[in-house]
């Protein structure tokens, strides 16, 4: 058994915990030698404490196999569940695959001085623990796109017929980015290679033989890097954080993106700065898409890198003034407008101007938006596309806050930093400044329950929905904020 292996299965049991599928808590036995749990094969596994999202975790000088770990799944599995089980099972040797052959050429990437986003790519998902599976790539095509590995490679490029342009759509790529001209009857697309099958089978497109533009992937494998300052969001045939998780780009989304980035913009505090992601073109069709991220001047290091190996950030100094900007700005917009940003740590960058730390915001569609409250501050709604943008129920919002603002954005950055008491601390103070703004305001009271006065901390699913459930079974609307599961409130002092 590798060491790979082992870690992959503690992370996939004690995903299994923390959501309590199949009844798997009901397990959990305590001994003299503390708290417990029995597998398929009869071995009883250690548990310690889980101090962070969960009650229990696997021991740390527990070393698991991964099959013992997927028959325990299967054995407590509903049948119905067969075939999401089946497809974990595939995630799983996909995860281990992957984070073997990242182990493999680690080096040379850091050798050869990998980007911010590379960097931020050798952290795992601080909650899913299959986050490096995607399932059905081979270990070239890893090497070749992943971010991991820091590669680049030059994008393909599709002839589209103009009148399939949904409305909305740009009429053409900026200037500077589209290598060759077109028909007056087309418009050109760009495809990441990977796509390039899909978009073959669409009628009426030609996807061209010559290959341009040389670009690197970001953390977000389907978004790639042009230059230090212009991205660009193509789809790709791949899933990720779960087999219903696909990463084509379905009709509409970019569209309200576009709405959430200027409704954002109205309502963005001095010290953060929206990515303008105004430009887009779709055809109705998911993998056929694109959109411009233009990024602004300065230094710009993702969140998800502060806890990579190598970042030359000073955390010390920068992270309180990182958690106050960011709680600062999301209990603001909770309370005084009804808006939950699905702004994690994946989509939220420190923005370095000198001496001024700014929050750099991005890929807004996810955001959740109370029309009462924004009606009721005098903000226009945004006509969203995709009605599950808008959403009156405050604990809904509260939901989203706590999954994303403070556990993905906040507790697994400050945690991942520093001790758990100094990182509870911090977290409780700055949260608790941010709130203490507001008095007695009900939403502020509400987030204030469901936060610093919470017994525990509501949690997302995210195997169940992701992969392991039909949604005609979880009866998720989204499987991105599908609950069920809670852990202890690690803001709440010893």
């Amino acid at each position: 058994m590798s060491a790979r292996e082992a870690y992959l299965a503690a992370r996939v049991l004690n995903a299994l915990l923390r959501e309590d599928y199949g009844d798997l808590s009901a397990r959990v036995t305590r001994t003299k030698a503390g708290p417990g749990l029995a597998l398929a094969d009869g071995r009883w596994v250690r548990l310690a404490a889980g101090g962070l999202f969960q009650d229990f975790v696997v021991a740390e000088d527990e070393l698991l196999g991964l099959e013992q770990v997927l028959e325990t799944l299967a054995e407590v599995a509903d049948p119905a569940d067969a075939e999401g089980v089946a497809a974990f099972f595939e995630e799983c040797l996909a995860a281990l695959a992957a984070l073997e052959l990242h182990d493999a050429h680690a080096a040379e990437v850091l050798a050869r001085g990998p980007s911010y986003e590379t960097l931020a790519a050798f952290v795992d998902h601080p909650v899913y623990p299959t986050s490096r599976a995607r399932t059905g790539l081979s270990e070239a095509e890893l090497l070749a796109y992943a971010p991991e590995f820091a590669p680049a490679f030059d994008l393909r490029w599709a002839a589209v017929p103009r009148r399939a342009l949904a409305p909305g759509s740009a009429s053409g790529l900026p200037d500077g980015l589209a290598p060759w001209e077109c028909g007056p009857d087309e418009v050109l697309f760009p495809v990441h290679p990977l796509s390039a099958g899909e978009v073959g089978r669409i009628d009426g497109v030609r996807v061209l033989d010559a290959s341009a533009v040389t670009v690197r992937p970001t953390l977000s494998m389907r978004t790639v890097e042009i230059d230090p300052r212009t991205h660009l969001k193509l789809p790709l045939p791949i899933s990720t954080l779960g087999v219903r998780n696909r990463r084509s780009i379905k009709p509409g989304t970019l569209a309200d993106g576009a709405r959430a980035e200027r409704l954002l913009r109205e309502l963005a505090d001095p010290d953060v700065v929206l990515a303008d992601e105004q430009t887009w073109a779709h055809t109705g069709h998911e993998y056929l898409a694109w959109m411009v991220r233009r990024l602004p001047e300065g230094t710009i290091v993702p969140v998800a890198a502060l806890t990579a190996p190598g970042v030359p950030v000073e955390l010390g100094e920068v992270l309180p003034r990182y958690l106050r900007l960011l709680l600062r700005w999301n209990v603001r917009l909770f309370v005084r407008y009804g808006v939950a940003l699905e702004a994690h740590q994946q989509n939220l960058a420190l923005l370095f101007q000198g001496e001024r730390l700014r929050l750099l915001v991005k890929d807004n569609d996810g955001l959740l938006a109370s029309p009462s409250r924004l009606a009721a501050a005098g903000v226009g709604v945004p006509a969203f596309a995709d009605e599950r943008m808008l959403c009156d129920d405050p604990h809904a919002l509260a939901d989203v806050f706590v999954t994303i603002t403070l556990h993905l954005a906040a507790a697994a950055v400050a945690f991942g930093v520093l001790p758990h008491a100094r990182a509870a601390a911090l977290l409780r103070d700055t949260l608790s400044e941010a709130l203490d703004e507001y008095g007695d305001d009900p939403m502020a009271r509400l987030l204030r329950a469901r936060t610093l006065g919470a017994a525990r901390l509501t949690g997302k699913s995210m195997i169940t929905a992701g992969t392991l459930v039909a949604k005609e079974r979880s009866g998720a609307r989204d499987i991105n904020k599908y609950y069920g599961t809670s852990g202890p409130n690690y803001l709440r002092r010893a």
